[in-house]
């Protein structure tokens, strides 16, 4: 019994019969050099123009979706913790939240007097009614990686009316302004960003003066307040509105350092905003009255003379014009000397 052994291939047919299983390409380096050229012209195009824009917001568009489901294990997490939570840290908090409420009702009840206050004498100085700003509930979805940009994104976009420049604050105070908008989400510039400045007074005095950011979340900077300045340690900064983007009244920051220097002309002070940046989650977008100053006056007047003819009654309005015509008519100098000195004391 015998066995017939295969007669190998010589060595240059073996070679030829061994094909390697993927071609070779480019090595690691080439391609590393070529997506770095890539990703430095377009940073640089994003930077110089606007080209890009339109893309950034359809994938905006597209990672909403992903930004909603990394946001469900958080939910999911704070769901199941409340789940579980004691019946004693229940009933403490519950018992704490009755005393606050307690509270807040006593300041509203003191801030729904001065409200009536401030309406009454408003209208006495023939000047706008006072109108609370429209504004619409927000929630934080995400937050720019790179530690050198304080910008954080909302759930709310285009199709919710947010448009640019509009002011974004937390229950505290002011935290910033949106700088993007996409149609279902939005990115908000904050106040404490190195490229971001507000003007903003002194609510004890009304000094004014401008607030930049400094790049650290806890602390901005009042630049060139003269040494002399009256501004102290505690004192609250409320925005002024003289930007035309923020309106006035809204709080800003508290002084927490002021530094004098005989030798230099302006003093260092350091604010700290009293909104909570790094820490709100839930945002409110403010809708402004759109209106002129003067235009909120002249409305407001009308609307004041039709309520005083509709408390005088119906005959009032026709029974009240004729008056003063001839009167006009026959002293006519009367009339007009006083208009002089008013002029003058305008202007």
């Amino acid at each position: 019994m015998w066995v017939a052994a295969a007669d190998p291939l010589p060595d240059p047919a073996r070679g030829l019969a061994i094909k390697p299983l993927f071609a070779k390409g480019p090595s690691l380096g080439v391609r590393l050099l070529v997506l770095a050229v890539l990703s430095v012209a377009l940073m640089v195009v994003d930077a110089r123009f606007d080209t890009l824009k339109p893309l950034r917001s359809h994938l905006g568009q597209v990672l909403t979706p992903f930004y909603w489901l990394a946001e469900q294990p958080v939910r999911l997490w704070r769901g199941v913790s409340q789940q579980f939570s004691s019946r004693d840290e229940l009933i403490a908090e519950n018992e704490k939240l009755k005393a606050e409420a307690l509270l807040l009702q006593r300041r509203l009840q003191k801030l729904a007097t001065l409200t009536e206050q401030n309406v009454r004498l408003r209208e006495l100085l023939n000047s706008a009614a006072l109108v609370d700003d429209k504004v619409l509930v927000s929630e934080l979805i995400g937050v720019d990686p790179n530690p050198f940009t304080h910008r954080i994104l909302i759930d709310k976009g285009e199709k919710d009316g947010v448009f640019l420049g509009q002011p974004v604050l937390d229950a505290l105070g002011l935290m910033g302004q949106v700088v993007e908008v996409m149609p279902y989400t939005a990115r908000v510039l904050l106040l404490t960003d190195s490229t971001h400045s507000i003007p903003v007074q002194v609510n004890r005095n009304g000094l004014r003066a401008i607030a930049i950011g400094t790049g650290n979340p806890e602390s901005l900077e009042l630049r060139h307040v003269a040494d002399t300045a009256d501004i102290k340690e505690g004192d609250l900064l409320v925005s002024s509105g003289l930007g035309q983007r923020f309106p006035a009244g809204y709080p800003v920051a508290t002084v927490r350092e002021v530094i004098h220097d005989p030798a230099q002309p302006f003093a260092v002070v350091r604010v700290q905003p009293t909104a909570r940046l790094n820490r709100s989650r839930h945002l409110l977008l403010v809708f402004s009255d759109p209106r002129s100053p003067e235009q909120r006056a002249a409305e407001a007047a009308l609307a004041q003379e039709a309520a005083d003819r509709q408390a005088a009654g119906a005959p009032a309005p026709e029974s009240v014009p004729p008056a003063p015509v001839p009167d006009a008519a026959e002293s006519p100098a009367p009339a007009a000397a006083p208009a002089g000195p008013s002029t003058q004391g305008v202007r």
